[in-house]
């Protein structure tokens, strides 16, 4: 595992910090809690920072469940952009990028829950 193998697979060390996960780790449900880490640890001094890991980890969230709307995996991705690069420490840069990498990898994951939620909805109203 070296930079430019993680390049080579669009993914990177980050903020050098590692973490090991199985196959039976929901992964949706690690990055909602990497938001809610970073949402707690900010010292609110940046706004982009303050405001747009509140968002980040409130969208995570439903994500978890699938209770969101497809369009949100895209929105998603903007409010990362909107923290990326625009606060004053590397946080904000550290915040965004497992939500990019879980959009990135992921997306068809994020898109099966909510996929899956809307007709469990359907059927419950029919039933």
């Amino acid at each position: 595992m070296d930079f430019d193998a993680l390049k080579a697979i669009q993914s990177g060390l980050g903020t050098a910090a590692v973490i090991v996960m199985d196959k039976s780790t929901d992964i949706v449900d690690a990055i909602a809690r990497l938001s809610y880490f970073y949402k707690h640890e900010s010292c609110g001094q940046c706004t982009p920072y303050r405001e747009g890991t509140g968002w980040l980890w409130m969208i995570m969230e439903r994500m978890k469940t699938g209770n969101a709307k497809l369009e949100e995996i895209d929105m998603l991705r903007e409010v990362t952009k909107q923290i990326e690069g625009h606060t004053i420490c590397a946080l904000g840069d550290a915040t965004a990028w497992p939500v990019q990498g879980l959009i990135r990898h992921f997306r068809l994951e994020m898109e099966r829950r909510i996929r899956d939620r809307a007709e469990r909805e359907i059927l419950e109203a029919t039933a």
